[in-house]
């Protein structure tokens, strides 16, 4: 990220809301803002393919398990809406895969949510990008992804709706084509 340019911008920013930037209080916030962004935004500088690499700690399936299934529900995330710039909060995410020969690494399995939500997004890519990524470095086609959220662009400004909860679920391989296994991942 270009912490200059951000800093720049978010100098015009505070202007341009009439706000004096040279104010005590607000010296610092360009920078802060910078920072900030590099942190939740952090996902940005990574492909789905880098993440995939990154987090792809595996370890031998035991024998016997052929179509057993690895679910992890309840995996906290947030993430930034691409359309408004607003937080989408309390998330959780539920993944789900079937392991062909080999398993990931429970802590990878949470990495990934978390670098994949940190990116200006939409809810519905996150779990896709989430489900890609978790087939490269699982090495399966067999992904689920099920995320229930909030998105402060309907709960803080317009609608106010402050109960409306999103979900989205995304299928991949034997998740898609039978309907029971989507029950074990679903909220």
């Amino acid at each position: 990220m270009d912490n200059e340019a951000i800093e720049y911008h978010i100098r015009g920013l505070l202007k341009a809301i009439g706000e004096d930037p040279d104010r005590e209080g607000l010296k610092e916030t360009p920078r802060r803002v910078a920072r900030m962004l590099n942190e939740v935004l952090e996902g940005t500088a990574y492909t789905n393919s880098e993440i995939a690499q990154k987090f792809s700690k595996t370890f031998e399936a035991p024998s016997g398990s052929d179509g057993d299934i690895v679910v992890m529900k309840d995996i906290t995330v947030f993430s930034y809406c691409e359309h408004h710039f607003a937080l989408m909060y309390d998330m959780k995410v539920n993944v789900a895969y079937i392991p062909s020969g080999k398993v990931l690494g429970l802590s990878k399995i949470a990495r990934i949510c978390d670098m994949a939500a940190k990116r200006l997004q939409l809810q519905e890519r996150i779990g896709s990008d989430i489900a890609e990524i978790i087939s490269l470095a699982a090495d399966t086609p067999d992904v689920a992804v099920c995320i229930k959220g909030y998105h402060s662009c309907m709960t803080a400004r317009g609608i106010k709706n402050t109960t409306a909860a999103t979900v989205t679920e995304t299928f991949r391989g034997k998740f898609r084509e039978e309907c029971d296994l989507r029950e074990k991942v679903r909220f």
